[in-house]
């Protein structure tokens, strides 16, 4: 159906499961197989009224469905502030009521001459609103004015839904909960010619007291570890002579960090991040008391972030780019019983979640879906996207650039070591790591650059000739399945075989940058001439191609892995290869370096070969080529971040952390946020409250525990045995199983002998059993987890244990 080639986009109706419809084709030529559809976005026109007309006739767009009579009461509110400045030339003074009294007057004079008025005027709201009027705080600035720059770049580019028309946030939950106490003495919020007089016209002194002494830890400081470091030196947390923030990121800054993270600059490139953002904020705010780190959060670093340190902690704020991290601080947060602060963003979108103890579910109480992953044999054998050849190039960066060297060097250094390590392997692993170790060290070790230009052209060879004509040879263009439905269809492509051409820009690229890096890895000075290159890749005799029958190549990921299972290492062939491999003394010239992907550096031809690799491969599906930045984007794994959606986050973050230094604990005064700024969309709502369980009378959450003291009065330690009566005694629970880390310490299937033996032992002698490994020094503290039955022998689901030995 050629007339389809380059036409306008065609508007797709769904007719039912596979069936859609384009529109009459009655007139096209016949459609007999083949063609790729796609996707096109088509621009849409907003018409907007003019601020006179919208004021009269507002649209709101509504993020809090819990204040849903809120922005028609601030649309009035805000209009009688224009006019009381007006008026009185200022605006109304922090908690005077003489002035929230005239305010008012004025609000109830703009409603009454409004068209889009209220029924009944919120006077408690308008108030708070002429006593607030005067404050700033930087989390709001952040808030409205990342949500303004998104529109002000929306209006220049045309991309992305605009705002329609009228959007009022507040986050009046910020001020304390308890009765009369979001009205402050008028005196708590007079100026007082500090930095902070914006925030104490809202909060007051005390409060602002409050936020210097409080001591946070933040994990990560990357784009949202950057904005909360920004945010807190504004506010002034940790800035008292009690207060401290801790911050700690094992990374270094990259190039690509540069257009979100705005505590960086182009000469802190490869410094550590915690450092440069702990020093950056502080000359922002010299009076901050801040802590730079580098260390991972995790088990290895738990004698650092320990008891003592977390439980000096008001609480914690993770800036985290990765689910297991998230999850460890998460657990560490519930254990401590510390609040914790979540938030991450993905493009336009963001998210804040609020973990509140002993109310709130954790993190870790809700999973998101598991990323979709490309099957194997789409990505080998059958691509239909970009994104699938960029991957495939990225694993061939690490097939022949990283791993080779990296076998090489390890058997080079202990070659008995290596070679026991490689017995151990499963499947056929041992005898590809072999082969592999042979190939590189023996079989295609270059000697001079000559040798890695040739190796470069045969690879070229290799991969987009010789491997798609086998694949063809297998699988003709006009092969049938066993159903008799044509084999290339739907997204599997039919493939062409690539010629090599010297003087194809892409094809010459394929080769400098893969004979500079193969150089590169056996440390062979390369020649960077494109031009000799080019000569020394046309002089390459490369063999003509030879179908080889008997091929198999699986066509699903089930095939694939069932060959893979049932492949074993050769130990004949395993035999042959160590005995052919030469002495130490035959390759002490031979030193190699694996090479480490690295997208940022645009010298290094790492990038200039995955764009060539990734670009041929479409070539040969017929593929859409991506340019240098999509394809570094997608083959370095950005992710896709804009400094809006951070900013706006952490601001969301930051409101949330006011209402904890509040002391506010009512569940239905913090809020959880889910946004778009693409759409827009903003939505607002209460944490979910901790699920309870429940064993006899006696309900429990995610943040309840059995504390057991282990000291007895004369300072011994109690026995497993006195650990099984205590429960069975005090809480009417049957221990049948005890655990330790991921050890069993007791359990009802347990040999008598040493059931018996382990009733007399400490608990954490018995630990020290199972275990087979010791206490650290730092702990004082246990986890057990048990499993147990009531009086009546059901078995019920009860809290972990936390035993103190110490």
């Amino acid at each position: 159906m050629t007339e389809l080639n380059g036409c306008q986009p065609r508007p797709v109706k769904e007719l039912g499961p596979y069936t859609f419809s384009i529109g009459d084709t009655t007139g096209f030529s016949d459609y007999v197989k083949g063609g790729a559809a796609v996707q096109v976005k088509m621009p849409k026109t907003f018409k907007f009224k003019s601020i006179n007309e919208s004021l009269n006739e507002p649209e709101f767009l509504i993020s809090d469905f819990a204040k849903f009579e809120r922005p028609a009461q601030l649309h009035i509110g805000f209009q009688a502030l224009h006019s009381y400045k007006s008026k009185c030339g200022c605006l109304p003074r922090p908690y005077n009521r003489e002035d929230g009294a005239k305010f008012l007057e004025v609000v109830k004079e703009v409603n009454t001459a409004a068209v889009a008025k209220v029924e009944e005027i919120d006077e408690k709201l308008m108030m708070k609103l002429s006593y607030l009027s005067r404050g700033d705080c930087s989390p709001m600035q952040a808030v409205i004015g990342s949500i303004t720059a998104q529109e002000v770049m929306k209006a220049c580019s045309g991309k992305f839904s605009p705002l329609v028309q009228w959007f009022y946030f507040d986050a009046l939950e910020c001020l304390s909960e308890e009765e009369g106490g979001d009205e402050l003495p008028e005196a708590a919020a007079v100026p007082q010619g500090s930095r902070y007089d914006g925030q104490i016209a809202i909060f007051g002194s005390d409060y602002q007291k409050k936020l210097e002494q409080l001591k946070y830890f933040i994990v990560g400081s990357g784009a949202i570890g950057c904005e909360l470091l920004k945010n807190f030196a504004m506010i002034g947390i940790g800035a008292g002579p009690n207060g401290k923030v801790f911050v700690t990121d094992m990374d270094h800054i990259e190039k690509s960090n540069l257009n979100r993270q705005f505590l960086f600059r182009s000469w802190d490139i490869q410094k550590p991040k915690s450092t440069v953002a702990a020093n950056s904020v502080k000359r922002m705010n010299p009076s901050l008391n801040i802590e730079a780190q580098q260390n991972r959060v995790g088990v290895d670093s738990e004698d650092i972030y320990n008891d003592d340190f977390f439980e000096s902690l008001d609480g914690v704020c993770n800036a985290l780019d990765n689910v297991d991290a998230r999850l460890y601080m998460d657990r560490r947060c519930v254990y401590y019983r510390k609040p914790l602060l979540e938030s991450g963003t993905l493009g336009t979108k963001g998210n804040v979640q609020v973990v509140l103890p002993n109310t709130t579910e954790s993190y870790g109480s809700s999973q998101d879906p598991p990323e979709k992953t490309v099957p194997i044999c789409t990505l080998h054998n059958f691509p239909n996207a970009i994104e699938h050849t960029l991957q495939w190039a990225r694993e061939k960066f690490e097939e022949l650039f990283a791993q080779p060297p990296d076998i090489v060097c390890q058997y080079l250094s202990d070659p008995a070591g290596f070679l026991a390590r490689v017995h151990k392997g499963a499947g056929n692993e041992p005898l590809m790591t072999l082969r592999t170790l042979k190939t590189a060290a023996v079989d295609k070790r270059p000697t001079k650059f000559p040798d890695c230009v040739e190796w470069a052209r045969l690879l070229f060879q290799e991969y987009y000739y010789n491997t798609i004509a086998q694949l063809l040879h297998v699988f003709p263009p006009d092969h049938k399945t066993t159903t008799g439905q044509p084999f290339w269809s739907g997204p599997k492509r039919c493939p062409t075989p690539i010629k090599f051409d010297p003087n194809e820009d892409l094809h010459l690229q394929f080769i400098v940058a893969g004979s500079i890096l193969y150089a590169e890895t056996y440390n062979i000075k390369p020649v960077k001439d494109k031009e000799e290159i080019r000569r020394m890749a046309t002089a390459v005799v490369v063999p003509p191609f030879v179908p080889k029958s008997g091929v198999v190549i699986h066509t699903t990921d089930a095939e694939a892995q069932a060959a893979s299972n049932a492949v074993t290492s050769d130990t004949d062939e395993m035999t042959a290869i160590e005995n052919s491999l030469p002495s130490l003394q035959e390759l002490k010239d031979l030193k190699m370096t694996p090479l480490d992907f690295e997208k940022d550096d645009d010298t290094n031809y790492h990038m200039d070969f995955i764009v060539a690799c990734s670009n041929l491969r479409a070539g040969n599906y017929s593929i859409e080529p991506a340019d240098y930045h999509k394809s570094k984007g997608i083959a370095g794994k950005i992710i896709p971040a804009i400094a809006t959606t951070t900013s706006l986050v952490v601001g969301l973050v930051c409101l949330e952390l006011y209402k904890l230094a509040n002391g506010n604990k009512k569940i239905e005064t913090f809020k959880n946020g889910f946004i778009n700024l693409a759409l827009p969309f903003f939505g607002f709502s209460e944490p979910m409250p901790a699920p309870k369980k429940k064993y006899y009378d006696k309900e429990w959450t995610l943040w309840d525990r059995f504390d057991i003291q282990g000291r007895k009065e004369d300072g011994s330690e109690m026995t497993l045995g006195e650990f099984l009566d205590l429960f069975q005694n005090d809480h009417r629970l049957d221990i049948s199983m005890l655990s330790y880390d991921v050890s069993i310490l007791y359990s009802f299937f347990m040999q008598k002998a040493k059931v018996t033996e382990r009733k007399k032992m400490p608990m954490t002698e018995v630990a020290k059993a199972a275990s087979k490994k010791g206490i650290a020094p730092h702990v004082r503290n246990l986890v057990f987890e048990i499993c147990c039955s009531d009086d009546q022998g059901e078995d019920v689901e009860v809290p972990y244990i936390k035993y103190n030995f110490k």
